[in-house]
């Protein structure tokens, strides 16, 4: 049951936050609170009539003192200032991977930025979701340059020698090599242990993303999910016969990689109906509480 109305409000609607599961969002008093599960868009917002009124109406678990919704787009991200990448940039490795990305980005894109550096990845990724129409292209597109960046024979030889035979092993080993060569892209990283919802803890075959570089430099939550999210998960499952989930905290920018953990269905993960963020540079951003432009799940199982 939810709590009886606290507070009121008016145009621009707000909601109060939600947690890491994106579930706690209050539901508006035009909402039947009789029914059992909210859709996925009302749990993120109110109405969007212009000049409708509603109430705020608590969640049974407590609301941050800030409120992370407005009509005007999702406020994502931490407050504080993002931390300096520079001592991250200057490791030789990570100066031949990002170029490496870089050349294999331009050859999917058929074309370069004037942009240098990091810079130069945040607005080739622009440029390649703003190609395609359907979010499904980006994620096809995106997935070919990942499959790109190994020796075609290496995906498949590791499917055959780890992750059929000693799976955990696999796990582990994919959770110590994304941490060691994927800082420059999401930024400090560290290896963790998994906890499942019986209990059992699987030791290091995770990866805590502490606050991803990436997502925040891009400002975008279509980028996190089109570019990122989906194609590596699937990439992972398709050409390394392996199960990864990635689960993007959109408070803290933080973002946590479950290897041998199968990802939740697109109607079924609550990630695929954020709003769109209030920073986003994208010229379609609503100017609402609806969800992402750039985010569509198609099928039965949307509300």
């Amino acid at each position: 049951m939810f709590a009886a109305p606290t507070s009121s409000c008016t145009r621009p609607c707000r909601t109060h936050a939600h947690t890491n599961s994106f579930k706690a969002f209050s539901p508006c008093h035009t909402l039947q609170l009789s029914k059992p599960r909210l859709s996925r868009r009302d749990k993120f917002c109110c109405s969007s009539a212009a000049k409708q009124t509603c109430q705020t109406i608590p969640s049974q678990q407590s609301a941050p003192s800030k409120d992370r919704i407005t009509c005007t787009g999702y406020v994502a991200g931490p407050p504080e200032a993002p931390p300096s990448y520079t001592s991250i940039d200057a490791l030789p490795w990570n100066k031949a991977i990002m170029a490496l990305f870089r050349r294999k980005m331009v050859v999917a894109l058929a074309e370069d930025t004037e942009a240098q550096g990091y810079d130069a990845i945040i607005d080739l990724t622009r440029k390649l979701n703003s190609k395609y129409k359907h979010p499904k292209q980006t994620q096809e597109a995106t997935k070919k340059i990942l499959k790109s960046l190994f020796p075609g024979w290496l995906p498949g030889a590791f499917s055959a020698m780890f992750s059929r035979p000693v799976p955990q092993l696999a796990c582990q080993l994919n959770a110590w090599v994304t941490a060691l060569t994927c800082q420059w892209l999401m930024g400090p990283c560290k290896i963790n242990d998994l906890e499942l919802a019986d209990g059992t803890v699987r030791s290091k075959q995770g990866v805590l993303v502490e606050r991803c570089r990436y997502l925040e430099e891009a400002g975008c939550a279509s980028i996190c999910i089109n570019s990122c999210k989906v194609p590596t998960q699937e990439f992972f499952q398709e050409n390394m016969g392996l199960m990864l989930t990635m689960t993007p905290n959109y408070e803290d920018y933080s973002c946590q990689f479950s290897f041998g953990q199968a990802p939740l269905s697109e109607h079924q993960d609550d990630v695929f109906a954020i709003p769109c963020f209030q920073q986003c540079p994208s010229k379609k951003r609503h100017s609402s509480q609806q969800q992402c432009h750039g985010i569509k799940v198609e099928g039965p199982g949307l509300s």
